[in-house]
Order: C-alpha cells, then sequence, then structure tokens
C-alpha cells in the first residue's frame, strides 16, 4: 500500500541548483507489490499504563535508546549514538518550536471553552486579520459568527476575543477557523498553556516549569506546533556538539506539528483513513546538504517522524514548501530516509504506521514486543529507537 499524496495547499519556489542537484541523487519511484493487504488491527498492541511516560528523564541524553538495526535488539543509552553514526553522515532535526496553544475562554453564554490553536493562517487581503485554525472542546458549538471571550493565563480576566469565521479546511472540516482580535503568537506567548499530549496527566494548574522547558527542543526556531517533534527532544548541547566534532553533518526542516498526530486511525481498512495535513518547510541549503551526503556516500538520519514525513514529501512531490497529508504505510519506498531515529508510538496510529514501513512489520512487532517487555518508557517523554531502513 503506499499514500504519497499532493499537497492541498502548496508554495511553488524557483528551481534551483540545490534542487537540481538533490533530486537527481533520489532513486526513482517504482511500484511495489505487497505479499500481504495490512488492516489497523495489524498495528495493535497491549501496553501496560504504567509504560506511558509521565515525566522527561533526568538528563536529555539520559533516556533508552532501542538499537534496533540488526536481528538482536541492543539496549542502550541515547548518549551512546555518537558511536553508532560514521563521519559524513547527514542529521536532519525539525526545527519547529511548540507555542503554548491551548487557550481557554467561554461562549457569550457563560458555558467554559478550550481552544487547542493547530496554525496561524497567513493573512489575505480583504479577510479579517488574525485567523487561527483550532479544535474546540465545548459542550456546545457556538454558531458561526459567535464572540467567544478568551481568558488569561491564570484565567482570571477575560483579555482578548476570539470571532469564529467556520470550518475548515472546507464546510464539513473537523477543525474551526477563527479570527483573534489582535496578533495570535503573541497572545498565545501571554495566555496560552503548553499542550501537552492528552496521555501525560495534568491539569492547566499542574504544568510544571520543567514541562515548558522539556517538551521544547534545545534547537527550536519556527514557533508554529500543537506538538513536539519528540525524538528530537533526547539531543542536548554536549551530544550535538560530541556529534559535530565525530564529523556528523547538520541540516533541519521545518514541520509544524499539529494535533492530529495523537490521533488514532479508526477505520479497520486504513486506505480509508483520512490523514491530517500539516505545513512544512526546506531550506535550499538542506536540499545541497542531502545531495552532498549521498553523493559521498553517507547516510541520510531523520530525527523522527515528521522529518521522514517532511522529506518524504518533498521526494514524492517535488515541493519545498507546503502542506502535506502524506500518509505512509508498508509498501512505501523511501527515496532520502536511510536510518530514522524515533519514539515509540501510540497504538493504531499512523506514526506507528509509519515506522511499519521503514523497518518492516514484523521486525516493528519484534521491537515493540521487546520494549515492553524490558520496560521501556513510551510516548512523548519516552525512550527512543534506532531503525534501519528495511531492504526492498
Amino acid at each position: 500500500m503506499l499514500y504519497c499524496t499532493i499537497p492541498t495547499k502548496r508554495v511553488r519556489e524557483s528551481a534551483s541548483l540545490h534542487l537540481e542537484r538533490a533530486c537527481s541523487a533520489l532513486k526513482p519511484m517504482t511500484s511495489l507489490s505487497h505479499p500481504r493487504h495490512f488492516t489497523l488491527s495489524d498495528f495493535d498492541f497491549h501496553l501496560p499504563p504504567e509504560r506511558i511516560a509521565q515525566t522527561p528523564a533526568p538528563e536529555r541524553s539520559a533516556s533508552r535508546l532501542l538499537d534496533g538495526r540488526d536481528d538482536a535488539p541492543v539496549d542502550r543509552i541515547f548518549k551512546e549514538l555518537p558511536s553508532l553514526l560514521l563521519p559524513g553522515d547527514l542529521l536532519v532535526f525539525n526545527d519547529t518550536q511548540v507555542v503554548p496553544a491551548r487557550l481557554f475562554g467561554e461562549k457569550a453564554s457563560g458555558g467554559q471553552l478550550e481552544l487547542l490553536i493547530e496554525r496561524v493562517l497567513p493573512f489575505v487581503e480583504g479577510e479579517a486579520p488574525h485567523q487561527v485554525v483550532a479544535h474546540m472542546k465545548v459542550s456546545k458549538k457556538p454558531p458561526v459568527g459567535a464572540v467567544l471571550q478568551m481568558y488569561s493565563r491564570e484565567g482570571t480576566s477575560v483579555v482578548f476575543e476570539a470571532t469564529l469565521l467556520g470550518r475548515w479546511p472546507d464546510t464539513d472540516g473537523p477543525l474551526f477557523r477563527l479570527a483573534f482580535s489582535d496578533d495570535p503568537l503573541a497572545l498565545m506567548r501571554a495566555h496560552g498553556h503548553v499542550p501537552l499530549p492528552p496521555y501525560i496527566e495534568r491539569d492547566k494548574n499542574s504544568m510544571s516549569a520543567d514541562d515548558v522547558a522539556r517538551y521544547q527542543t534545545v534547537f527550536a526556531k519556527h514557533p508554529g506546533a500543537a506538538a513536539a517533534p519528540t525524538a528530537a527532544l533526547h539531543f542536548d548541547e554536549a551530544l550535538l556538539s560530541e556529534l559535530q566534532d565525530m564529523g556528523v553533518q547538520r541540516a533541519s526542516v521545518t514541520l509544524h506539528v499539529g494535533a492530529g498526530t495523537f490521533s488514532p486511525v479508526k477505520t479497520e481498512n486504513i486506505a480509508k483513513h483520512r490523514m491530517h495535513s500539516e505545513w512544512y518547510s526546506i531550506p535550499a541549503a538542506t536540499l545541497q546538504a542531502i545531495a552532498d551526503c549521498q553523493a559521498r556516500g553517507g547516510r541520510v538520519v531523520a530525527v523522527g517522524t515528521t522529518t521522514v514525513r517532511t522529506l518524504e514529501s518533498w521526494a514524492c512531490n517535488g515541493m519545498t514548501e507546503g502542506d502535506t497529508d502524506i500518509f505512509i504505510t508498508p509498501g512505501f519506498q523511501f527515496q532520502v530516509v536511510d536510518v530514522l531515529i524515533t519514539n515509540f508510538h501510540l497504538p493504531k496510529s499512523s506514526l506507528l504506521m509509519l515506522v511499519a514501513a521503514f523497518a518492516g512489520h514484523e521486525r516493528m512487532q519484534a521491537l515493540y514486543a521487546h520494549a515492553v517487555k524490558q520496560a521501556y518508557r513510551f510516548f512523548s517523554y519516552g525512550d527512543a529507537m534506532l531503525l534501519q531502513r528495511a531492504a526492498t
């Protein structure tokens, strides 16, 4: 099964030498014949609740690392990563920055509501400014045109308004489009809460300063994400310096991770799943770094599934910036990524399907069974895994 979808919205970049050189290094796409048809049940597994990490490791690079590249998995510590990479390899990170995207407020009736901002929309001449797209949690959805009163971070006063403009991306869309009364990023910085995943048990009053610091990568640069690229949370400055000193190259992409990353696939026929869309951008310098890495025989090491989705989206459609709803499942032919560093993912999730596509379904099952048995910590604050792309 192969899903390599063209973005619903995209920004065309003029052809450049960087893109031409990088594209020339890619292998052509070919159709695959699949020995088996996968269904949703193939991506389910039992996870004891105590395996879900509620807090990060004391030090970023002190988390565990399951080395799953060879037949027998090896239990390691993340700070051993330099010994597992080679001079000339290229680490590609997602440099998105998590914003305090969770906001609280009330309807005109006084009914309480919660917004989780999925993205800030660019200004369009002739339309209301300061528009955002958001998930809304409320007992009864307000009508289009309703003005919502939004609270300060402490919840003690109303500090701005949000006008409901309709659904997104269309009239039947699952998200809501709103216009804030001022700059959305500034309002979130002043009054928002860090949107920790639903499986990390916190309320808005129990979130610590440690959460604010640790649910963010040390190299976060471009604000816009509702969730962290969690595989990159294991890197600290000392580890990055060690990798640089040994000749491992570094590049970055940006994909603003949406809350949809936590949504399980619900259709037994996974081909019917409607994938969420996320915005990405790849700098020309990163395209050049990929081309140089492949020319010297190095390996492209993607840090996290969001980096994989970004690079493989570009390989599919040639676009360096735009929206992607790429759905990577077993049978997908990877064109860019050779090695993957990733956390452990939710059962029945699209990210687990991506891992199975990359490493092989049976391999993924065996590694997850090992991780559960050996008490690895799962999900965003959990441990990591190192994978080699399966031979095709």
